[in-house]
């Protein structure tokens, strides 16, 4: 008989492999309440809630914050003096964190010379590849840059070998800018009549650029007292060398009044004082100054191209480097797997990795040349993702911020198996997101709410997608909400003509464009929509645009300024207790002298993050203590701003406080679903969503008579969206037109007429495919938009 064997006990779990949860208790982030929450590590976990809810403050604000912050202590103190110092997150433990990859919404820079190959080292590669292949060959990969000016210099240097010293050097290096335009492949021409009235002399305030008065120092002294020109001559009269010095001449120092000044000629001081600034974070009348004064155009040496003529004339194949960036980037994969040269094959392989991972991620409409401060917020997220496609690390957290935002139906698909396969490698993938089609493929999901502000900030729900579905949140009641196809239309009372539009890949397009009705233009990612609408309808005074660039403020400005509601309410404040308006502005007189008011106190710890405490003296109410003695209505102006929106609104409409200017602004700020905001709230603690309402709000009140807004769903949960359709009928039934570029079905479904833009991408883009009703499309099935509309409506 064989001798009984033991049965074998499976072998105890390794320590290791029980930290497979991420644990946060009593996170208090920005409006979270003590939220304690376990997400299992290496799963796809999607977070859910009414915008403001809290997903970003739990999200990005806690969990990626913490990531990075502990991963930044791991440098030294020397490294870490260089780095943005962030402070602990607001909450208990944090345990289990894995390194964060954070891929959010935030605009890529709008430098001018920024472009998408420069934002992805896609255009590093290709400057390497031409340095080696091209011929003629004309120099290292510098040459090929359109950021690298070319160099020459000679002199006398002083070289010690032993007792000789040579005495004789030259240096030079060979860039690829092109020396007109400075690689912005567009020069700009200064209409000189916005500039100065010529009929003037300089002492009569000839000038008539904002903030040029005629007693200014740095305008009327200087050209008046340089001894370059007379200040009282009448300009149109000046010779031909005061012109000269007048409009071109270099930086020259000049005494004036004893003081030692530089003067310098009009065209290059507006360059440098104007046109070296971003234009969106200009002021409204300086930026529409610029818009008047300054003409773009495409400059005549380098066709655009950036490049100087050398850069443009060495070539591999027969193609330029100007060529291949100016090339789909999926025709520019093609022609790159055409090459074969072993000498560079490492360099190949490479560059087609990060080319196919653009065609693999949607983006193969782009070209490399297209500058990176054009790109929408979900074009900008998945360039970001480029770099994570391919690698090799596994065991990392990937926080995404809404990667659907901009994706027509057809591509979300797409969008999914990319975060699947970033999961199936073994990492974490934390997913902020609204989108039902998004929502379904989630392995967990939390439900933050159950509203929004100071109504949200709690775990309503957590679990998988079936039991969010049967659950009784707001997410859950509203997953399976599908917008139906409208009985009637509304009938137009005109037509927007646009005939001919070529801008970008439009294909020599006609539409008419109604109005008096909700139009929406919609398509695939890289259809043409956006060069539609923003390159062909006039941006006039009847023309009112809102578009996704971020609102710009610090943590200074909250709703109440950037709405314009707090002028009629500091008026009011200073008319009830009879002193001047700048003591109810927290920026101006009435400040806290010890914050500044600012309400907090922070103390810089050099290397280490910064901390904030609140201001002892006004305790955080930002305002001198003598301030708060003046009262409106009961109230004084720290407990008005400390006011929720919606009790606001009812504040202000009638009594003492009864402010008609005001009440206007909060009706509208209700009409936009912010009713929960409290006026003092910083900007910088809204969510995206609340963002791009915001401005909606502050556009309603402009005098116009159509409306174009970019995707307003962006950042709106599931019911939000609903009351976002009831605002678009309100402003139509005003009066108003509303044209509106947008991938979402339920507000396709509700539009009165559609225009759909495909058939694909890029080149393969760019023309009318429907238009007509939304039963029309549905009925006809014949575009991608048509088919994904009638499953969504259920036809």
């Amino acid at each position: 008989m064989a001798p009984r064997t033991k049965t074998q006990q499976p072998p105890a779990p390794h320590a290791a492999d029980s930290h497979d949860l991420i644990r946060v208790h009593g996170a208090r982030e920005n409006n979270l309440k003590d939220v304690s929450i376990e997400l299992p590590k290496r799963r796809l976990t999607v977070f859910t809630g009414v915008s403001g809810s809290g997903k970003s403050s739990l999200v990005f604000a806690t969990i990626a914050a913490e990531s990075q912050r502990l991963i930044n202590e791991t440098y030294p103190a020397f490294v870490q003096g260089f780095m943005p110092n962030q402070a602990r997150p607001d909450v208990d433990v944090l345990d289990g964190l894995t390194t964060a990859i954070i891929v959010d919404q935030q605009r890529m820079g709008s430098d001018p010379r920024s472009t998408v190959g420069t934002a992805t080292d896609a255009n590093a590669m290709l400057r390497i590849l031409f340095s080696r292949l091209g011929k003629p060959h004309i120099g290292p990969p510098g040459a090929f840059a359109f950021n690298v000016p070319s160099v020459t210099a000679s002199g006398a240097i002083t070289v010690e070998r032993g007792n000789k010293k040579a005495v004789k050097a030259t240096f030079s290096r060979t860039g690829g800018m092109c020396p007109r335009c400075e690689g912005r492949g567009s020069v700009s021409d200064i209409d000189l009549t916005q500039l100065y009235d010529d009929s003037k002399s300089i002492a009569e305030g000839a000038f008539t650029i904002p903030g040029w008065k005629s007693d200014s120092w740095w305008t009327v002294r200087i050209y008046a007292d340089s001894g370059f020109l007379d200040p009282n001559k009448p300009i149109a009269k000046f010779t031909k060398k005061e012109m000269q010095d007048f409009l071109y001449r270099e930086p020259t120092k000049v005494k004036v009044e004893g003081s030692t000044l530089t003067f310098e000629g009009l065209i290059p001081k507006i360059q440098k004082s104007f046109l070296s600034k971003d234009r969106e974070a200009m002021q409204p009348h300086i930026r529409e100054f610029v818009d008047r004064a300054v003409t773009f155009t495409t400059c005549p040496e380098c066709e655009g191209t950036r490049l100087t003529e050398g850069a443009r004339s060495s070539k591999v194949n027969k193609i330029s480097i100007a060529d291949a960036c100016a090339m789909e980037i999926r025709d520019l994969a093609e022609w790159v797997r055409g090459l074969d040269e072993p000498s560079v094959a490492p360099l190949l392989e490479a560059l087609q990795q990060t080319l196919d991972s653009f065609v693999e991620i949607g983006l193969g409409y782009l070209a490399l040349d297209r500058p990176s401060g054009t790109l929408s917020g979900g074009e900008a997220q998945r360039v970001k993702m480029i770099r994570h496609l391919g690698s090799s690390l596994t065991d990392v957290t990937y926080v995404f911020d809404e990667p659907t935002i901009g994706l027509h139906p057809h591509d979300i698909q797409r969008m999914n198996d990319l975060l699947l396969r970033l999961r199936d490698k073994g990492n974490t993938v934390l997913v902020v997101e609204h989108k039902p089609e998004a929502i379904a493929i989630a392995d967990h999901v939390v439900d933050l709410g159950p509203g929004a502000g100071t109504a949200g900030g709690t775990v309503c729900f957590e679990g998988t997608l079936e039991g969010l579905r049967a659950s009784d949140t707001v997410t859950g009641r509203h997953l399976d909400d599908r917008a139906v196809l409208k009985d009637e239309v509304r009938k137009p009372t005109g037509a927007l003509e646009i005939r001919g539009a070529t801008s970008h890949n439009l294909r020599d397009v006609d539409v008419d464009i109604p109005l008096g009705v909700l139009t929406v233009i919609t398509g695939v990612a890289g259809s043409g929509k956006s060069s539609l609408v923003h390159g062909s309808i006039p941006a006039g005074e009847n023309v009112i645009s809102v578009d996704q660039s971020p609102i710009k403020g610090s943590r200074r400005s909250n709703p109440a300024t950037y709405t314009g509601l707090l002028e009629p309410i500091r008026k009011a404040f200073a008319k009830a207790n009879g002193v001047k308006p700048a003591l109810f502005s927290a920026n101006s007189e009435g400040a806290c002298p010890t914050c500044n008011g600012a309400g907090v106190i922070f103390t810089d710890l050099g290397m280490m993050a910064s901390v904030s405490s609140p201001c002892e003296d006004c305790e955080g109410k930002r305002f001198q203590a003598s301030v708060l003695d003046y009262h409106l209505g009961g109230r004084d102006i720290s407990e008005v701003l400390a006011m929720s929106v919606a009790q606001a609104e009812e504040f202000f409409a009638s009594g003492e406080a009864a402010i008609p200017a005001a009440h206007k602004i909060l009706d509208r700020l209700v009409d936009v679903g912010l009713g929960y905001l409290s006026l003092g709230q910083p900007l910088t603690t809204l969510s995206g969503g609340e963002r791009q309402r915001l401005k909606l709000a502050t556009h309603m009140g402009d005098k116009g008579g159509v409306y174009v807004l970019d995707e307003p769903t962006t950042g709106l949960h599931l019911a939000d969206v609903e009351q976002l359709l009831g605002l678009l009928d309100r402003l139509v039934e005003s009066g108003k037109s509303v044209i509106v570029i947008e991938h979402h079905q339920a507000v396709m479904a509700h539009a009165d007429w559609i225009i759909d833009l495909g058939p694909g991408a890029g080149h393969d883009g760019g023309q009318i495919v429907f238009e007509g009703t939304p039963a029309d499309l549905v009925a006809a099935r014949s575009t991608l938009t048509g088919e994904h509309l009638a499953e969504y409506v259920g036809e």
